[in-house]
């Protein structure tokens, strides 16, 4: 069930959210020229436990697949939580879901010797954050030959339940997926908890379904 879009209109450019997949993306060209090095290096190792990689990480990818999944992601729904936050929470925000995700992951696993990179803790925050103030908002998906429209309670639920599921099943000491389920776990529970202690005092916003139909806009 791969996202293409939402149907869910902003009143502002996102432009910290154009601005961190820039930064991705530009970081993850730049650890091309030596990546084993760039990953052991800058990479979160539990049993080394750097406290600085605890930040870099989370700008490092594992490969086209990995950064593509991420941007993409934080593409569709980064805009809307920066608009309804405000860009002086957004950027901590995201950094702070990060640095969650990241330590919930060493909770689960200190002593592993094995990197842990990649954005999608953070972006699971934001996951979380949305799944708070549009839980009604179409989200266009697509599945197999298809593209339905589904509530965004739907795609991110079943999102989360399949990282719960499989958060649970690693712990049981199965061979590993090369996925840390338990990041994406605590960046969006963390997600959750900051959305729901700002959505009472945070900018109303209209709902997109009661407005006027020349104020929604589609994004492909």
């Amino acid at each position: 069930m791969f996202p293409t879009g939402d149907e869910n209109p902003r009143r502002t450019t996102p432009v910290l959210t154009w601005s961190l997949i820039g930064i991705n993306v530009g970081i993850f060209l730049w650890s091309l020229t030596d990546f084993d090095h760039v990953v052991t290096t800058w990479g979160f190792t539990p049993g080394l436990f750097v406290p600085a990689t605890l930040l870099t990480a989370m700008f490092l990818h594992g490969g086209l697949d990995h950064i593509f999944g991420n941007m993409w992601y934080l593409f569709l729904f980064g805009d809307n939580v920066e608009d309804r936050m405000g860009k002086a929470l957004f950027l901590p925000f995201y950094l702070g879901a990060g640095l969650v995700a990241t330590l919930t992951h060493y909770a689960t696993d200190p002593g592993s010797l094995v990197p842990t990179i990649g954005a999608s803790g953070a972006i699971s925050g934001v996951l979380g954050a949305y799944l708070v103030f549009f839980p009604q908002v179409r989200v266009r998906v697509w599945i197999r030959f298809l593209i339905i429209r589904v509530p965004a309670w739907g795609v991110i639920g079943f999102w989360f339940a399949l990282q719960l599921l499989f958060g649970v099943v690693s712990l049981t000491g199965g061979q590993g997926s090369g996925i840390a389920f338990w990041a994406h776990i605590g960046g969006f529970a963390f997600g959750v908890i900051v959305a729901l202690v700002f959505r009472p005092f945070g900018r109303a916003k209209p709902d997109p379904w009661r407005a006027p139909p020349t104020a929604r806009v589609l994004r492909h």
